[in-house]
């Protein structure tokens, strides 16, 4: 019998990079058509060159070996599509544009400012396609002695800098290796010692801007200086919106990241040599012992910021590491305004239900619970705003006070002169206080104070570290709390997390794939109606796809069978599954999915951030419950 050969794809559907391996006869018809058909079949989102290099069918070397001799047949646009750093349709507008500044503008530029590809993307491109290596340029890593063999105006007027020796050869950076005139310079100065690589065009703008001001000379870092530095980074991360500054001394250089949206980010490196007299100048300001470089220390910092107007709370940690001393700032009052109970993010019938059977009651404990960062001292903050009236007596005892509201009594801990956690709780009841706010359960100690407090009438409000809200009753029972006295003082638990919301800007419509289904333990009818989405990636969002963060809230209201439940030393799972069938509980991840459904967060963030401690119910159910519409 004659075996019928495997018809080849029509030429419509093959790229220019594909049918340059089929021209070299490094791919096969019959190899490309099976290509396509695993493509189609997997659930993630694969381009067909990983594709044919994953089924083993050409190697990474024969693709670049394939590219750098047919540089001149690829177009970088193309070439851009083709690997998946780049929509069609972003590429059909950006040739637009070309053609409208009448090709003065080079595509990469165009596609790099109009936010269609991030800078890095396309160096990355730039590097498989033309073979050059990527390098991360810092101004540590410049020897620069090499400065001697080129002017450095030379280096300015035609973007190129010597960064380092490898054997007999120059490292050269550049920031268009597509320029003929950057090879001529290079060609003029450094023959054919020098080798051209990529460098992002910011970082070597900066280096050549640092190289300037030293004039070939290393810069003395005096305290001017510092102060400088340390003033820049402070306002920086309050125009970017930072929670946290991490300042971190590594083997060869002081990097800085900001956290943002939960996440951190890079910010900037300097040299190490400046490390020791910037730890110095933040103990100053943070009133710590400068002498001390062996242990960790602690310390605060008010910085009024004269580009935002504001004073700026800060609590600040040196941790002492091989390389020095990690310093991590947290911007504590970093926020324009309080939040009104009504804006943290429940829905509306779970806010109600909040309002109506936990913040009104007179009497118990409010426990909102949940990991670090995940929003839990903003909610108590809104629901002290939300209580502060004038026939109300409010105390506090936070370690530290983290934002200051008009009309309440509020203590920070300060442990150096003995206004100790457990000294201040004893005095707060004393104070006639209709209100206790407990800035966190550390403890044995403040767990019974807040009971105690509940059970001679007042009302108390704290934060606690737990994965869920019922993982708050579980762990008050290990503090050897008895179970009847939290089944009749606590009154609601909280569980929240904070997740990433999708740019508004880049926003995508997403269809769930059968592994996100699978992960999430649903299938495809229990979210009929949703409208999911996720970011592209673009200027507005630093390429991240996410810009600003949303809450995902549980709610635990304790009924008698959920009290019942606690009483008999029912396990977890039994106190969720009654919680959920009698008290209209929605879990973290139901909630999740609500929102994901929306198109306020992606399945990626809900998949990989919310616990799954069971089935959600399907997304018409939730929506009734939750009081949302589709």
């Amino acid at each position: 019998m004659t075996q019928t050969a495997i018809p080849s794809p029509p030429p419509a559907t093959r790229g220019v990079i594909t049918q340059l391996l089929l021209d070299e006869q490094l791919l096969t018809a019959e190899q490309l058509r099976y290509a396509e058909r695993i493509k189609s079949k997997l659930t993630s989102a694969k381009t067909m060159i990983d594709t044919l290099i994953e089924l083993g069918y050409v190697t990474r070397e024969q693709l670049k070996e394939t590219l750098r001799k047919n540089e001149l047949n690829v177009r970088l646009g193309d070439f851009l599509v083709e690997l998946g750093y780049l929509q069609t349709a972003d590429l059909l507008q950006a040739l637009g544009l070309q053609k409208e500044a009448n090709g003065s503008k080079r595509l990469g530029e165009i596609l790099i400012e109009r936010g269609f590809i991030e800078e890095k993307k396309l160096l990355e491109a730039l590097s498989y396609q033309l073979g050059y290596p990527l390098i991360e340029l810092t101004f540590t890593t410049i020897d620069r002695t090499l400065l001697a063999l080129i002017p450095l105006a030379i280096c300015r007027e035609y973007s190129i800098l010597p960064v380092r020796r490898e054997e007999s050869f120059v490292i050269l950076a550049v920031a268009d290796p597509l320029d003929q005139r950057v090879h001529q310079c290079a060609h003029k100065f450094f023959g054919d010692r020098g080798k051209l690589a990529l460098s992002a065009k910011e970082p070597l703008q900066e280096a050549l801007n640092a190289l300037e001001r030293t004039s070939n000379r290393q810069q003395a870092a005096d305290d001017n200086t510092i102060i400088g530095i340390i003033n820049t980074l402070l306002e920086d991360a309050i125009s970017d919106g930072a929670s946290d500054i991490h300042i971190e001394p590594m083997k060869d250089r002081l990097r800085v990241r900001f956290r943002l949206d939960g996440v951190l980010h890079h910010h900037k490196d300097f040299s190490r040599e400046i490390a020791p007299q910037l730890s110095t100048r933040l103990k100053v300001m943070a009133q710590a012992d400068i002498a001390e470089k062996r242990r960790h220390q602690d310390g605060r910092i008010l910085f009024p910021s004269v580009r935002h107007g504001i004073n700026l709370d800060l609590r600040v940690s040196f941790f002492i590491t091989i390389y020095g001393e990690k310093i991590v700032m947290r911007l504590l009052n970093n926020k324009t305004t309080l939040l009104d109970l009504k804006e943290i993010g429940m829905a509306p019938r779970m806010l109600e239900h909040f309002i109506d059977e936990a913040v009104e009651v007179p009497t118990g404990v409010l426990i909102i619970t949940g990991p670090t960062g995940s929003g839990k001292t903003s909610t108590l903050y809104s629901c002290v705003n939300y209580l502060n009236n004038i026939n109300t007596s409010i105390i506090t005892a936070e370690d530290p006070v983290e934002i200051v509201i008009d009309g309440i009594s509020q203590c920070s801990i300060n442990a150096k002169i003995g206004v100790t956690f457990e000294e201040t709780l004893r005095h707060v009841v004393r104070q006639d206080p209709d209100v206790i706010v407990l800035g966190e359960i550390r403890d044995h100690f403040s767990a019974e104070t807040a009971i105690q407090a509940a059970l001679t009438g007042h009302k108390v409000l704290t934060t606690f570290h737990t994965e869920d809200s019922i993982g708050g009753l579980i762990r008050l029972m290990n503090m050897e709390i008895e179970a009847f006295l939290i089944s009749s003082t606590v009154v609601c638990v909280v569980a929240q997390r904070l997740l990433r919301k999708v740019c508004s800007h880049c926003a995508e419509p997403y269809q769930p794939t059968p592994r996100d289904l699978s992960r999430l333990g649903i299938t495809a009818n229990d979210i009929v109606g949703g409208e999911f989405k996720q970011g592209r990636g673009c200027k507005m969002c630093r390429f991240s796809g996410y810009k600003g963060r949303v809450g995902v809230f549980e709610l635990l209201v304790m009924n008698e069978l959920v009290k019942n439940a606690i009483l008999t030393n029912k396990s977890s799972y039994e106190i969720r599954k009654i919680s959920i069938e009698t008290s209209g509980m929605v879990t973290l991840l139901e909630d999740g999915l609500v929102k994901g459904a929306r198109g306020e967060v992606s399945l990626q963030e809900i998949i990989s951030d919310l616990p799954r401690l069971g089935k959600p119910r399907p997304l018409a159910e939730l929506r009734r419950i939750l009081g949302v519409t589709a």
